[in-house]
Order: structure tokens, then sequence, then C-alpha cells
């Protein structure tokens, strides 16, 4: 299985973000990846008012996006918002194009380090898995990158990939953490973990001013925590070859999830 990371950095102009990810899914499917993967909030970036900018599955944004993966031939998943019924935004991802149409809402909410994502976003209630190329790929978001269970959950469900569209915002430590929790949960789930961040939007000249906005790295990690490739902080492109033959072997060698207790 081929996939891609389309590290980008979104900005407030939901316009040219959508331009961002139709020529991601291009350079994707040129590549001849199966999957392509956006950043969370790749339809526009934290920092900003996200009521007033969300959307629904089949509202302008998220059709533009089905319909530049549908004529590419590839399936992208991509970090959107979309309304929710209590008045908040769902922080969602839309997951589209080579037969595949799901969305996840993002279950666990970023109420940390001085940042309330709860207060403007309603949580998710279940896991999503897609199946591409016969592959069982799992959906996950962010902060939900600190919560092993929902690995193991998704894993027990078939999941033998997981993506992880991110938005991870920059602080002391927080580029450590990153590296070590995309390894960590691979190991978790003897499975493979692509995670897609946000670009550093200091490399393209904007300034966050305290909101998550992404450090760059993305990387893909293999089932027994190995780092397949990462990006630095630019824009950039990652293309990975996935053998799921891997993830049989890891999970006869470490049955982790055949001996878990809890």
């Amino acid at each position: 299985m081929r996939i891609a990371l389309a590290q980008i950095s979104s900005t407030p102009d939901l316009t040219h973000n959508l331009g961002l990810v139709q020529d991601g899914i291009r350079q994707a499917a040129a590549q001849g990846a199966d999957l392509v993967v956006f950043p969370e909030g790749a339809m526009c970036c934290f920092g900003v008012p996200l009521i007033p900018i969300a959307q629904p599955l089949d509202g302008p944004w998220a059709s533009a996006v089905r319909a530049t993966a549908a004529e590419a031939g590839i399936t992208a998943v991509v970090g959107m918002f979309t309304p929710a019924d209590d008045g908040r935004v769902h922080n969602t991802l839309l997951a589209t194009g080579g037969g595949v149409e799901a969305a996840y809402d993002k279950i666990h909410l970023f109420d940390a380090f001085g940042f309330s994502e709860s207060t403007t976003v309603a949580p998710g209630g279940k896991p999503v898995s897609i199946v591409v190329a016969g592959v069982t790929v799992g959906l996950a978001t962010c902060y939900d990158l600190r919560f092993p269970g929902l690995f193991h959950e998704l894993a027990a469900g078939g999941a033998t990939l997981v993506v992880l569209p991110a938005s991870w915002g920059d602080g002391p430590g927080k580029r450590e953490q990153w590296d070590l929790l995309v390894r960590a949960r691979a190991l978790d789930s003897t499975s493979f973990v692509a995670a897609c961040d946000q670009a550093d939007p200091l490399t393209v000249g904007r300034d966050p001013k305290g909101a998550p906005c992404g450090l760059g790295a993305s990387l893909v990690a293999g089932p027994m925590g190995n780092v397949l490739g990462q990006l630095g902080t630019d824009p950039a492109l990652l293309v990975s070859d996935l053998d799921m033959d891997e993830v049989t072997k890891a999970r006869q060698t470490i049955p982790v999830l055949a001996n878990r207790r809890f």
C-alpha cells in the first residue's frame, strides 16, 4: 500500500486552503498513492472563530474535496469543521474518494496546555475505520494520540494502519512528545501509524499567536515502532510504501492485542 502525508499550513482563508488540499490530492495521485492524508484543520487553522466557518459534509468545501479525490482516483482524509447539534462544531475528518465515504468526529478534545477545545467543539462518540486498497485504516485526530485505548480499539476492529491528522501546537517538549507518542501508539497497537501534522506556520510567514497550529515533523511509524520516514517543518509531501505483512509478523512476535487484559 502506498500512502502520502500532505503536510500543509492552513490559513483562515477556506478558499486558499481548498487549493492546497486539491494540489496535494493531485500530487499524491500522480505519485501512485492509494491514500493521501492531510492535517487536522486543513479546512481552516485554529486561532479563529470556528462556528462561522463550519460546513456540513455535503457543503461546498467538502463537496469540492470530494470531487477532486474522485477525479484523481484516490482516497483523501482531510480535517475540517462541521456543525454540531448543540451550537458548537465537530472537529471532523472527511474520508472520501476511491470508493470511500466516511467521517470521524474527534473523540478526545484538547483541553490541555491552557487551550480549551471543548468550548467550541463537541466530541465525537465512536471510533471509525475505512477500507482502502483492501487495508482497514483507523481514523484518529491529534490529541487522540495521547489515548492508547482508542488505538487498541481500532486495531481490535481490524485496523492495521491508523492515520492521525494533527495540528500539534509547539512548545517546550512538544516535538519530543510527538515523536515518542506516534511511535508508542504504533507499538501499542502493532500497527502502522501515519501522523500528518500542520507545517510550522512560521515557515510560510504566519504567526499563530499561541494557537495550536502545528510544528511539522509528520511521520510514518512501523508496527515495531520504527520510523519509516519523517518530514521537517516546511510544507511537503511524504510518500511511503507500507508492507502490510509487517503487521502480521509484529502481531505474531509481540501479541499485545491478544495478551492484553484491560
